[in-house]
Formats: C-alpha cells, sequence, structure tokens
C-alpha cells in the first residue's frame, strides 16, 4: 500500500495560464518515515510555473530551429544507436547526436531535464559540469554553458560513465503501463480537490516520464503507434534511461543551488560533483534565500493542502481544500523538506518548465530527478544557496 503524506505549504507560484493562483501543503508522516522530522505546521511547495520552456532543449525557438527541426526528425533508434565517428565539431542543435549525449548524460548522473532529441541550455550545462573538474564554488555559481563542441577525450569519458548499452532499446509495454487511472486533470483547483489522485492524464505521458522523455521524442522513434491507445504487449522504441539512484559513486555531502545558474548539484566532501539536475527557482518577488540550510525530510507522494488564508491574492474567504496525491500534484512525486520555513526540494506536473527562474522561492525538478534526489539525501544534510 502507499503511503500518502499531506504537505501544507505557503511557497507559491502563480501560472498565467491557469485558473488557480496558489495552492498549499501539510505533511503528517508515520513516526518512522524519513518525514516525521517535518514542521507539520509550516512546510511549503511551489504550485506551478509561470513560463512555459522547454527542458533539454528543443531548440525550435532559436534562429536555427528549422535546422534542429529537420535533425530531429531524422531521428530513429536506428539512427540514435549508430556510433559516432566524427568530433571537434559543434554539437547539432538537434538530431541523433544530441539524443545521444541526453541519454548518456542522464545516466551518468548529469540529468539533461527532459530528454528531447534537441541540444539546449540544460542539456550543454550538464555536459559542461560533467566534463569539468567538477569543483563548485561560490564563483562558479552563475556559470553559464561552456559545452557547444564535442571533442573524442570528452566523449570517451561520458561514454565510460553511462555506460556502453544502446541509448535506445526495446521495451514491452505492460499491464501496470496502461492500467491507469488516467485522468483529465482540470485548471480550477476545487475540481482537482474532486478527484481520487492527480494521475496521469494518458498513457503517453506516463510513458514519457518512465523514460525521462518529451512526449514528441517517443512519437519520433515509434513511427505509426497510437501512443494515446496504446495496448500491454506493445513494443516501443525508448530512451535507455538511468534508474532512479543514478552512476555515480561517492557519499553526497552537501547540495549546492545555484539561483543564477538554475541547477541543483549534489557533491562529495571535496567539492566534487556527484549528481547535477537543472532547476526551477525564484525569481521576482518571491525569490529563493541565501545561504545554509538543511535537508529536515523526505516525503513521497505528497497530497496538496489548498489554504486561501495564506497568499494575499485570494480572498480569505474561498474554502480550503484538499488536492490528492500523483505525479500532476503541483509538489510532484517527491518533497524534500528545508530548514527554512516554507521551502523545499521537489517535483512538478510541468517537466518541461525545469531550469527556468519560475517558481516563488522552492525549487523543482523533473518528477524522475526528484525521486532521484530523494534517494540520495537524509535529514541534516547542508543544502548551500548561492
Amino acid at each position: 500500500m502507499t503511503t500518502v503524506f499531506v504537505v501544507a505549504t505557503a511557497c507559491v507560484v502563480s501560472d498565467k495560464d491557469r485558473s488557480s493562483k496558489a495552492d498549499s501543503v501539510s505533511v503528517a508522516a508515520p513516526a518512522t518515515s524519513p518525514a516525521a522530522t517535518f514542521d507539520t505546521a509550516d512546510i511549503s511547495a511551489p504550485t506551478w510555473a509561470v513560463d512555459s520552456a522547454d527542458t533539454a532543449g528543443l531548440s525550435l525557438r532559436q534562429t536555427d530551429s528549422a535546422q534542429a527541426e529537420a535533425s530531429f526528425k531524422r531521428i530513429s533508434g536506428q539512427t540514435a544507436n549508430a556510433a559516432l565517428t566524427s568530433f571537434g565539431g559543434p554539437i547539432p542543435k538537434g538530431g541523433s547526436t544530441a539524443l545521444r549525449l541526453q541519454i548518456l548524460l542522464d545516466r551518468a548522473g548529469f540529468s539533461p531535464g527532459v530528454i528531447d532529441g534537441a541540444w539546449g541550455k540544460n542539456a550543454a550545462q550538464a555536459f559542461s559540469f560533467f566534463r569539468s573538474s567538477g569543483k563548485v564554488d561560490s564563483a562558479s555559481a552563475g556559470r553559464r554553458s561552456d559545452s557547444a563542441t564535442l571533442d573524442k577525450a570528452s566523449y570517451e569519458q561520458l561514454l565510460a560513465a553511462g555506460g556502453s548499452a544502446p541509448v535506445v532499446t526495446s521495451y514491452t509495454v505492460t499491464a501496470e503501463d496502461v492500467k491507469g487511472p488516467f485522468v483529465k486533470i482540470p485548471q480550477d483547483v476545487y475540481e482537482k480537490a474532486k478527484l481520487q489522485c492527480l494521475c496521469y492524464a494518458s498513457p503517453l505521458e506516463a510513458l514519457a516520464e518512465k523514460f525521462h522523455s518529451s512526449p514528441r521524442l517517443l512519437k519520433q522513434l515509434n513511427p505509426g503507434v497510437d501512443l494515446t491507445k496504446v495496448a500491454s504487449g506493445t513494443s516501443l522504441t525508448v530512451p535507455n534511461v538511468a534508474d532512479s539512484a543514478g552512476n555515480a559513486s561517492g557519499q553526497v555531502a552537501k547540495l549546492i543551488v545555484s539561483k543564477t545558474g538554475f541547477w541543483t548539484n549534489a557533491v562529495d566532501s571535496s567539492g566534487r560533483v556527484l549528481y547535477h539536475f537543472p532547476s526551477t527557482l525564484g525569481a521576482g518577488y518571491d525569490p529563493s534565500p541565501t545561504g545554509d540550510f538543511k535537508i529536515t525530510g523526505v516525503a513521497h507522494n505528497p497530497a496538496f493542502h489548498y489554504q486561501p488564508t495564506l497568499f494575499a491574492e485570494v480572498p480569505d474567504s474561498k474554502p480550503n481544500a484538499r488536492l490528492p496525491a500523483g505525479p500532476n500534484s503541483p509538489v510532484g512525486v517527491a518533497w524534500m523538506a528545508l530548514s527554512k520555513p516554507h521551502y523545499g526540494i521537489h517535483g512538478t506536473s510541468d517537466p518541461e518548465t525545469i531550469g527556468y527562474a519560475s517558481s516563488h522561492g522552492c525549487v523543482r525538478l523533473t518528477n524522475w530527478d526528484a525521486e532521484r534526489l530523494s534517494k540520495l539525501v537524509r535529514p541534516g544534510l547542508p543544502v548551500v544557496f548561492q
């Protein structure tokens, strides 16, 4: 049986494209759970993204988008698994080379965010951290990607870290994948509260998150398959991604969160980066904090408690509401509480927004990155915002 935590929050994120303006969440956990260290009366989490943007790249907004789009349309299982033979030039904006690098980075523990077959800011930044010395200090907090080219030595290093297994593989859809329930998620917070779960909206959404990818990439890899109605037993071509634990070795000694670079790094005691995650952080009137904090607890599948009295822009006369747990919860599938009241690190219902300054103070990751990080942290682990 899955334990559901209820998280009560005041860290708010609004969305110009959604009708609900804020959500809040309270965590009650068994004494044996890491979440038992939470202050159950004062825990916060952001809700939705302000800006809609892609994660790993999908650089179709760039001036060279036509070239990227043409390269994307040539992606297939065969081209993705083809060995790279040309080095020293720029990494293509889209296509099989970009896809191969994204998947290898994901397997190495340096997340590119959503794997989409395009080379954008998050993927390039992950590669930059991967092939750097691995040291992080305050001077590097605002670093931008310097990984525009691919040299053979760096590629071989990435291949060694990510493993030699094919980057795309065959996967047989299981009964569990298509069992559901699949739910149309309404915009209104009170309509959400009527649902049994904030589950996936379709098998396509579920499969995309399972393989850390965009729905568009899955469709490209599986022409002729209706992924919204896929049946158990169907064979699919999918990214061969990492498990939630990752492949890095070493003990995580600290998390470093960059408010200008929009990333979270897990480092060892020497400062070597073990894991890298693109992140959405606060900005404007609701910036993320600066300074030293600690992880105080971890909750999986938290429910969400909407409390209008916590938010100036919502009339106090509006009723409270309890939003059920699920991957489409405003806090996603995992919540890591921080020692600063109303702040935490958590998943999201909108993975393609990660990596941009659109939260109201908290740190948001893709659901799969939040799940991975939640297995690496522990109460008392230092977290530095810089």
